[in-house]
């Protein structure tokens, strides 16, 4: 093969590549860098040329010392998990960076990202709804051995609150009122266990988030700014729009309680096209996108770091008085709609971001049922 054309073919398939690569001289010069590494670095294949990794890599970067051990060693290596931040990108993003020498090209080093941000959030979730699952099952078993004993507990409480006096009479309608929260929590608790099929149509979500933002401006959000930044292009999502307005509106209360000691309290609803987002879905033979991006962000303290992890699994709650069960909830509406839904936090901004998939078919319009 002519060497020209060799040489034409090896760049045109690391182009075809949907991850970045860069192709780096032991010092840090970038010489090659395709198409994926320019959207990564947010700077063109000329700009990137001409500079080296360090002026886009924050100095300390292990990928810096990657680089240098890979041509010494000639041998590949892979660091997993690093921050990979930019001085054109304000926020850090996970990725696992695989280096290789390269052969031919003595002291070069070819280096490949992969980043882990939506994989990790992917994965968290299917996790919390494996927890969810868990949940049904505890739920089933607390609703027969549990509720029938309560309400024996609640009965002889009541006799007791009627014939008894003074502090007596306290402690009996302590016993009844702590007696009806927990019934009340094995009812939130059921709700994962069931598994009815429900009926679901095209929704417009523009349709669903307004009816939620009145709601909430004028309940658990009063008080609180809002404002939104809407793709009104969007095509409608096939949900229930019950279970959809009962997610926004759990998500907008979870950020209105947050922003309880915040000077200058706000809630952004924002509305998004994202395609290219592919997932395995139970019951679902084929790999389904989810364009639709739905984000609630506040500006209030944001979610503790140990926390974040698993803020979707049950019991898992930032409130004295919570039970951890509304967030799990949260996430089993949107799984059983089909999507998923993770959580960025950081001090001054916190983001729930849901991504769901588009109704098929050609005569899928939004719901009429605009009220």
């Amino acid at each position: 093969m002519n060497a020209a054309i060799e040489i034409d073919l090896h760049t045109s398939i690391l182009q075809s590549l949907p991850q970045p690569v860069l192709v780096c001289a032991e010092d840090g010069a970038i010489i090659f860098a395709n198409y994926a590494a320019e959207a990564f670095f947010h700077a063109s294949s000329s700009i990137l040329t001409r500079q080296k990794l360090s002026d886009f890599i924050a100095f300390g970067s292990p990928i810096l010392s990657l680089i240098e051990s890979v041509a010494t060693r000639l041998a590949p290596m892979i660091e997993y998990r690093v921050q990979v931040g930019t001085s054109r990108v304000a926020e850090d993003r996970i990725a696992d960076v695989y280096a290789s020498p390269i052969p031919e090209m003595p002291g070069f080093v070819t280096l490949i990202f992969q980043e882990r941000t939506m994989a990790d959030k992917i994965d968290r979730q299917l996790v919390s709804r494996g927890a969810a699952r868990s949940v049904t099952g505890l739920a089933a078993m607390l609703a027969h051995e549990i509720k029938n004993p309560l309400s024996g507990i609640r009965g002889a409480s009541q006799l007791l609150e009627q014939s008894a006096t003074g502090d007596d009479r306290v402690l009996a309608r302590l016993i009844r009122d702590e007696t009806d929260r927990i019934v009340d929590l094995v009812d939130r608790m059921e709700v994962f266990g069931d598994e009815r099929p429900v009926e679901r149509m095209p929704i417009n979500i523009h349709v669903v988030l307004e009816r939620v933002k009145l709601l909430a401006a004028n309940g658990v959000a009063k008080g609180i700014a809002f404002s939104e930044d809407y793709d009104p292009s969007l095509p409608p999502v096939l949900g229930d729009r019950d279970q959809l307005i009962q997610v926004f509106l759990n998500l907008i209360k979870n950020a209105a309680e947050a922003l309880d000691r915040t000077s200058k309290p706000e809630i952004k609803i924002m509305t998004a096209f994202r395609p290219g987002i592919r997932i395995a879905v139970t019951g679902v033979a084929q790999r389904i996108s989810l364009p639709l991006e739905i984000i609630i962000e506040d500006n209030g303290p944001g979610v503790p770091a140990d926390i974040l992890p698993f803020l979707f699994d049950p019991f898992v709650t930032t409130k004295l008085s919570g039970s951890g069960l509304g967030l799990a909830l949260v996430a089993k509406i949107v799984g059983d709609h089909g999507g998923v839904i993770d959580c960025d936090s950081k001090p001054g901004r916190t983001r729930f971001r849901i991504l769901l998939p588009v109704a098929k078919g050609a005569d899928a319009k939004p719901s009429e049922h605009q009220d």
